[in-house]
C-alpha cells in the first residue's frame, strides 16, 4: 500500500483517524497506531511483518543491554551484535543477488542468485534501528524500557516505506505524550494534500513523459530529446520523493508527531555541497553522523572518508553498479568543491553556480535511472553530442510545445516563491482576517483532493520511485 492510493485515502486513513481519536488514553492511541502500521506493512507481503517484529525485538533487547552496561565490554558486544544483525539482514535481502551475479561474472561460475524479495522499507527501518542503538551507546538517548513504545517508533507507517529516516531522539517525547489541536491537524492535512498533488499531478505526468525518451530507441534520439527526457526525470524524482516526504510529515502532524523536514528546495542550490544539504536531508545527516564522522570525519583521512561515505550512499540506493557510480560521481564533485572548485564558484556570479549544479544534477539522475550500464553510456553519449545525433527533431518540438505550460509550472514550484508569498500575506493580514486565509486554504485543499482523486481513478501509471529502496 502507498499513500497515493484511493484505498488508503478514503478507507485506511479515515478508519485510522476514527479509531485513533476515539481512544482517549495515550496507551490506547499507541496501540491503534501499531495495529494500523502493521496492517499497512502487511497489506502486500504479510510475511515481512515477522522480520520487522524480529528486528524490533532484537534491537529493543540490545538497547537495554547497552544502557545497563554502558562503557563496558558487554555494551560494546551488544552494539557489534546489533550492527551485525541489522546489516546482515539488509545485505542478505538487498545485496546477496548482486554479489552472486558479480562473482559469477568475475570467476566464470554459475551459482544461482538467491531469489529474495526485498522487504518493503527495510533500508529505512534498518537505519532507524542502527541510529537508536548507536545513540544509546553514545549516551545521547536513554534506552526505551517500554517495548510497545519502541515498536511504535520502528513501525510507524507514516515514514516506514520511504522515510524520512526518523531518529529516536526526535520522537521519544511524543511517543509518551502528544496532543493534536485543530490547527496542527489542519496543518497536517494541508501538508498531506499538497504532497499528494506533487505526486499525482506532477511526478506521474513527468514520469510518463520521461519514459518516452529514456525507454525509446536510442538510434532515433536527438541531443535535445535526451536533455528534455533527463529534465523530465529530474522533475519526476523530486516531486515523487519530496511529495511522499510531505505526505509522511503531514500524516505525522495529524497524529501529533513532528518530523523534521526532508527537502528544502534543492534545485535552487549553487553547488553540489549545498544540494546535498537540501536533498533527502535525513539520509545525508545519517551518513554524516554514523559513517563519515566515525571514520574520522575531517580530522583523519578526510578524502578517504568522503569517498567511502559516498560509495555507501550510492550502494544504499540499490544493488546495481549505476547506483555505486552515482554515489561516487557526487562524492568526486563534493571533493573537488572542497579542494578548489568551491572557492572558484564563490567568486563567480550566482547564476553560474546554479547552471553548474543543474547540469551536474540532471546528469546524475540519468546515471541513477539506468541500471543497464550499456544504455546508460549510450544515453550520456547522445546527451553530450558524442554520437553525432541530430540536435532537434519534430518529436521533441511537439513534446515541448504540448507540455510547456505544465513544465513551467513544475519548474516554478521547485522554487520557494509560494512559500515566500504565503509568509508575506500571513505577516500582513490582520489577525481578524486570518479566517479568510484558513477558508481559502481549506478550499484549495478540497479542490486539490478532488483533482487528485479524479486523476487516480483514471490513471494506470502511478509508480513510487523510492518504494524499492
Amino acid at each position: 500500500m502507498v499513500f497515493a492510493n484511493l484505498l488508503f485515502i478514503y478507507l485506511f486513513l479515515p478508519l485510522n483517524l476514527l479509531f485513533y481519536f476515539l481512544s482517549k488514553q495515550i496507551a490506547y492511541r499507541n496501540a491503534v497506531m501499531i495495529c494500523f502500521s502493521f496492517l499497512f506493512y502487511a497489506w502486500g507481503e504479510p510475511v515481512w511483518v515477522l522480520l520487522l517484529l524480529t528486528s524490533a525485538m532484537f534491537d529493543y533487547m540490545h538497547g537495554r543491554l547497552i544502557g545497563r552496561f554502558r562503557g563496558g565490554w558487554i555494551a560494546r558486544a551488544a552494539l557489534c551484535s546489533s550492527l551485525l544483525i541489522n546489516l546482515g539482514l539488509l545485505c542478505t535481502f538487498k545485496y546477496s543477488g548482486f554479489l552472486v551475479e558479480n562473482l559469477n561474472a568475475l570467476l566464470h561460475t554459475s551459482f544461482t542468485p538467491p531469489a529474495f524479495a526485498l522487504p518493503i522499507g527495510i533500508s529505512f527501518y534498518t537505519f532507524q534501528t542502527i541510529s537508536y542503538v548507536v545513540d544509546v551507546y553514545r549516551g545521547e538517548v536513554e534506552p526505551q524500557r517500554n517495548p510497545a513504545y519502541y515498536l511504535l517508533y520502528l513501525s510507524m507507517y507514516h515514514q516506514l516505506v520511504a522515510g524520512p529516516v526518523i531518529r529516536y531522539a526526535d520522537v521519544a517525547r511524543e511517543i509518551r505524550s502528544r496532543s493534536v489541536t485543530l490547527v496542527t491537524f489542519s496543518e497536517g492535512m494541508t501538508r498531506f494534500v499538497f504532497g499528494l498533488a506533487k505526486k499525482v499531478l506532477i511526478a506521474n505526468v513527468a514520469g510518463k513523459l520521461s519514459g518516452n525518451f529514456f525507454d525509446s530507441d536510442f538510434s532515433q534520439l536527438t541531443v535535445g530529446g535526451a536533455w528534455f527526457g533527463a529534465l523530465l526525470y529530474t522533475l519526476q524524482i523530486y516531486y515523487d520523493f519530496s511529495g511522499y516526504s510531505d505526505m509522511a510529515i503531514g500524516l505525522g502532524r495529524m497524529f501529533g508527531f513532528h518530523y523534521k523536514e526532508n527537502f528544502n528546495y534543492p534545485y535552487i542550490s549553487k553547488s553540489v555541497t549545498e544540494f546535498w544539504r537540501r536533498w533527502h536531508i535525513s539520509l545525508s545527516s545519517f551518513f554524516r553522523d554514523y559513517v563519515y564522522i566515525p571514520l574520522g570525519g575531517n580530522r583523519v583521512h578526510p578524502i578517504r572518508n568522503l569517498l567511502i561515505t559516498w560509495f555507501l550512499t550510492g550502494l544504499w540506493h540499490g544493488a546495481s553498479w549505476n547506483f555505486i557510480l552515482w554515489g561516487v560521481y557526487y562524492g568526486l564533485f563534493i571533493l573537488c568543491e572542497r579542494l578548489f572548485l568551491g572557492k572558484w564558484l564563490e567568486k563567480l556570479p550566482k547564476c553560474v553556480g546554479h547552471i553548474y549544479l543543474l547540469i551536474v544534477a540532471v546528469t546524475g539522475w540519468v546515471i541513477f535511472y539506468f541500471t543497464d550500464t550499456s544504455r546508460l553510456g549510450r544515453y550520456l553519449s547522445i546527451m553530450f553530442g558524442l554520437e553525432g545525433h541530430r540536435l532537434w527533431d519534430s518529436h521533441v518540438h511537439l513534446s515541448i510545445l504540448n507540455n510547456i505550460f505544465w513544465v513551467a509550472l513544475a519548474v516554478f514550484f521547485c522554487m520557494p516563491i509560494v512559500k515566500m508569498l504565503k509568509r508575506f500575506v500571513s505577516e500582513r493580514l490582520p489577525v481578524g482576517n486570518m479566517r479568510v486565509l484558513l477558508c481559502g486554504q481549506t478550499f484549495i485543499n478540497f479542490a486539490l483532493l478532488v483533482v487528485c482523486t479524479a486523476q487516480l481513478v483514471g490513471q494506470s501509471y502511478n509508480p513510487f520511485l523510492y518504494y524499492r529502496f
